[in-house]
């Protein structure tokens, strides 16, 4: 049986455990739909109950000791063949994800190969050093530090970024020893299912990678219970995050948690508007504002808030909205009915609470976009800080302009917010960029650059309600994936 079989462009989507792919145990499915054209049913995924989930977590327990007996370069070397071999499908993956969620396809077809650039970097892991020699008080005595593996790793990942975020959760588990249980997002199952086909292809021994496909409250809920689950990372919301965090707390499971966002930029007086408009533009709208990273709150300096927002404006009206595999389209739709009716809820609450909408915010006029979940860039003018949009993770589309008197103020604005994910300023002065960073609450700061995006091997993750306060990606992945273990030796 195969990851899918085609049946008229409908994927019928198993699970995977134990190096076979296996229907779900109930034998229902669940659809993943085209956000571009409702009526269209990209896949149908396996609807799992616990019993996949136990199976998927015995098989994973059973290949761990033999699998953390390898060699990081021999566990490296097969991520540098699945990295091979998903460079090599980006076109099947990139149209896939388009499909599925709607990013366009040239959005699509990056992160596919930033996917295999992350599997490089953490096969290249497995050759760094893991440990550090500590003199000892006795003269006899050899002490030093190794790093052992957890375990099973359950893996919970959404639908926004469904290369790239499995990616860099599965590859530094597995390279440290770990082996895994991931639980993909149903929106995304078919672009799961070509990942999970690269591992399979790579040659990973049986129960190393596994995938289990189900509803959140069962399957994600249930890899934050299992006794047999040694840690959990999750990305995802922060309702259902503090629910795996206590989940896994409650059975002293390590866990990692990355949340939402509700991340602001600020425009300076001396900054360049045309440089700072591209940015929010990028930041904000990009993959329809469905990043945790997304720009979401534009606050600009009151002498240059007027030009700012009319070369903003300008150039956000240019934006053409469409179907992510037309070439030519900028921003695709909402990913799912879900969404679009989240983010076309809080547009409303912003008009009902005052904040004037300049643009933007509404179902495109084109009869050719009448069925998909489309949105049109909204900016949103005169917001102040109690108001809904400046307060709450919208997900979406929508651009809220704040006015600050100086400096200090737009800091205080900016940190003025439970989240603390990422941050941006545009400024010429070194003096402002210094204030920023030093006193933004915020584990991504950027200046003179958007707030969206992190480089692969520097680390990444929040502060105050954005995270579990650990870090994803680059060297600092291997706290969270290994133990510390110090070892005294006497002849």
């Amino acid at each position: 049986m195969t990851a899918v079989h085609e049946n008229h462009d409908t994927a019928i989507i198993d699970n995977y455990i134990r190096g076979d792919w296996r229907a779900p145990a109930a034998g229902e499915r669940i659809p993943s739909l085209n956000p571009a054209k409702r009526g269209e049913v990209v896949g149908m995924a396996a609807a799992s109950d616990l019993t996949d989930l136990d199976e998927a977590v015995q098989a994973a327990d059973a290949a761990r000791l033999a699998w953390r007996k390898l060699t990081g370069a021999q566990r490296g070397a097969l991520l540098f063949k699945a990295a091979d071999l998903l460079e090599s499908r980006m076109e099947t993956v990139g149209k896939t994800m388009t499909r599925e969620m709607g990013k366009t396809i040239g959005e699509a077809k990056g992160e596919t190969a930033r996917g295999a650039a992350i599997l490089r970097y953490y096969a290249g892991e497995g050759m760094r050093p893991i440990g550090d020699v500590i003199p000892s008080t006795d003269a006899e005595a050899l002490m030093f530090t190794t790093r052992a593996p957890l375990g099973v790793v359950g893996v919970i990942s959404p639908w926004n970024f469904p290369v790239a975020i499995p990616v860099w959760k599965m590859a530094p588990a597995l390279v440290y020893g770990n082996t895994v249980v991931w639980k993909p997002a149903v929106e995304t199952a078919a672009t799961a299912a070509l990942i999970m086909r690269c591992f399979h292809d790579a040659g990973f021994p049986a129960g190393v990678v596994n995938m289990v496909l189900g509803d959140g409250a069962v399957i994600g809920q249930g890899i934050a219970a299992h006794p047999g689950i040694h840690a959990v990372t999750f990305t995802g919301s922060n309702r259902v995050g503090k629910q795996v965090g206590q989940a896994a707390l409650a059975r002293g499971a390590k866990y990692q948690l990355e949340m939402g966002g509700k991340n602001p930029i600020i425009v300076a007086s001396d900054a360049d508007l045309d440089l700072a408009v591209d940015a929010t533009i990028s930041g904000g709208l990009r993959s329809t504002g469905q990043k945790c990273t997304a720009t979401s709150r534009v606050i600009v300096l009151s002498d240059v808030y007027a030009s700012f927002r009319e070369k903003l404006l300008a150039k956000v009206k240019a934006l053409r909205v469409g179907d992510g595999l037309d070439a030519e389209t900028w921003l695709g739709p909402c990913a799912s009915a879900k969404q679009y009716e989240t983010v076309m809820r809080y547009i409303n609450k912003g008009i009902e609470e005052g904040a004037e909408l300049l643009t933007g915010g509404r179902q495109p006029e084109e009869p050719a976009l009448s069925e998909g979940y489309y949105v049109t860039p909204a900016v949103f003018d005169k917001v102040t800080p109690a108001m809904t949009i400046a307060r709450e993770e919208i997900f979406g589309p929508v651009l809220a302009l704040i006015e600050a008197r100086d400096m200090a103020e737009a800091i205080a604005l900016a940190n003025d917010t439970e989240y603390g994910l990422s941050a941006s300023l545009y400024t010429r002065d070194l003096g402002s960029a210094l204030s920023f960073i030093q006193e933004t609450d915020a584990g991504l700061v950027r200046v003179n650059a958007e707030t969206a995006g992190v480089e692969l091997q520097a680390p990444f993750g929040g502060m105050k309600g954005s995270s579990s306060h650990s870090r994803e990606q680059g060297q600092a992945a291997i706290e969270f994936y290994t133990s510390v273990k110090t070892v005294f030796m006497k002849p």
